[in-house]
């Protein structure tokens, strides 16, 4: 090699570029965990009402906003009364609302009677859980669709 001639890196003047850290936030990851988050509360949401399925009637009044889950008491399609998932006769309903009210006889009840069911039935319960001192009691129904 002659003395004239460079070797290696040209010269080594050659610049040397840093990295900066980057300054953006990369917003996929969490666009994609929320999307799963969605999903799995969709699939779920269903699966958290109340577990005795009946038939409700239908009207047209808006739906009541409540400021936390009220007791349920339910009556199905064979005149079966149930105090949230738990079946129960209608001798014992006032004493079970007693004993998991929080409330006292200001709980909020909600009685849900099946379209099927003998309007009689549903309304020997109200009258049962009235007559024991619950004044927030509300008939359920699903919003009708066909107007």
């Amino acid at each position: 090699m002659g003395a004239g001639t460079v070797q290696g890196n040209g010269g080594g003047r050659r610049k040397r570029k840093r990295y900066a850290p980057m300054s953006e936030i990369n917003v996929t990851p969490l666009v994609d965990v929320m999307l799963v988050l969605l999903i799995v509360f969709m699939v779920t949401a269903p699966l958290l009402t109340v577990g005795v399925p009946i038939d409700l009637p239908e009207t047209k009044a808006q739906q009541l906003q409540g400021e936390k889950e009220p007791l349920t008491i339910t009556v199905d399609v064979k005149g079966k009364i149930f105090v949230q998932d738990t079946e129960i006769v209608l001798d014992e309903v006032v004493a079970k609302l007693l004993a998991i009210s929080a409330n006292g006889y200001e709980e909020r009840i909600y009685v849900r009677g099946d379209r099927g069911v003998d309007y009689g039935t549903v309304m020997k319960v109200m009258g049962a859980v009235s007559a024991a001192g619950f004044r927030r009691i509300a008939l359920v129904t699903e919003l009708d669709e066909s107007s």
